[in-house]
């Protein structure tokens, strides 16, 4: 695993068509009756934060490149800046500040995409003493910064590297050459590859356990996606070129985020056929904790799961019409 330029770049586009449907996700606030907070603008065009009282939470000191509005609401579990601090000098892979509600310090987002690194299966990178890490969506530590750089998690692991460094190519992009390579689960453990299985996922041409682990009720829930999935398999390979056999032609439904504070969801995200090589963002589904209500994500709204389904539907159908000469047709 010497060179990952091609990956990365690949996963960038993923990750880029993914953004409106994911990135909203940490910033969406669940609770009730939370103090408002607000930015603020000083006079030397400095950003800080003020409660509903006038009250200073974050000192104005931050330098921010994106558009913010003096007394803009703050929405969400946690409180991002955009930018750095004035007159700081910008350390290696770290982009901007997250803050929580009380004005604490929690950590500096990983760089990314020329901005803060993305949310990916319910988790996003972190930057610490120059090692890279992963946070949850209320800013809590989940894995410790222990490593010069890591890929983002994608169907239950995620791709580690020590001793590699960032190489520019000839295209101003940039690659992760070098140092020695590992796979890592959601607890930060390394994984060994194992023999090929009918479960065993494939990584860079190793086999690995499949990741993920269900109590009954979580069962319960994927079941029901399950029994939808030669409808959503039709919907989603409709406009998909070349022809898949029905057995390419299914889906993958894994649970990647649980209920917590500020978040009272199962989050299920839908894989492709290749179980790793791509996550559907018009396949997100949020269920709610007692699991009586199930919600898919439509850019940045929240919709009836059967109200989605019927719009989705009706679109495939549309763009089937348009496109008759589809190799992939919808199930009758």
């Amino acid at each position: 695993m010497q060179s990952f330029s091609a990956a990365y770049f690949i996963f960038t586009l993923i990750m880029k068509k993914i953004l409106l449907a994911i990135l909203f996700i940490p910033i969406l606030s669940f609770s009730q009756k939370k103090e408002v907070l607000k930015y603020f603008i000083s006079k030397d065009n400095l950003v800080g934060v003020k409660n509903q009282n006038g009250k200073v939470i974050i000192p104005a000191q931050f330098k921010i490149f994106s558009t913010i509005e003096d007394g803009e609401l703050i929405e969400g579990e946690t409180i991002y800046f955009d930018g750095d601090k004035n007159g700081e000098k910008r350390q290696k892979n770290e982009w901007g500040y997250v803050y929580d509600k009380k004005g604490n310090f929690l950590y500096r987002p990983f760089f990314y995409d020329n901005g803060a690194d993305y949310f990916s299966e319910g988790v996003r990178r972190f930057v610490k003493d120059g090692k890279v890490g992963f946070v949850d969506r209320n800013g809590i530590v989940v894995i410790k910064a222990e490593h010069d750089f890591v890929f983002p998690f994608n169907y239950g692991y995620a791709q580690f590297c020590d001793g590699c460094d960032w190489e520019k190519t000839e295209d101003e992009h940039k690659a992760v050459v070098g140092g020695t390579w590992g796979i890592m689960n959601y607890r930060g453990e390394m994984i060994q590859p194992i023999s090929k299985s009918e479960d065993a996922i494939e990584i860079e041409g190793e086999y690995y356990p499949y990741p993920f682990n269900y109590n009954d009720k979580e069962k319960m829930i994927l079941q029901f996606f399950e029994k939808q999935n030669k409808v959503l398999s039709g919907i989603y390979y409709v406009n998909y070129y070349p022809e898949l056999s029905e057995n390419e032609k299914r889906l993958f439904f894994e649970i990647i985020e649980r209920p917590k504070e500020n978040f009272p969801y199962y989050q299920v995200n839908t894989y492709d056929y290749g179980k790793r090589s791509g996550l559907s963002s018009d396949f997100i589904f949020l269920i709610s904790e007692d699991g009586k209500n199930i919600f898919a994500l439509d850019g940045n709204t929240k919709k009836p799961f059967g109200q989605w389904l019927k719009k989705e539907m009706k679109e495939a159908e549309n763009f089937q019409k348009e496109h008759p000469d589809n190799p992939n047709k919808l199930s009758k």
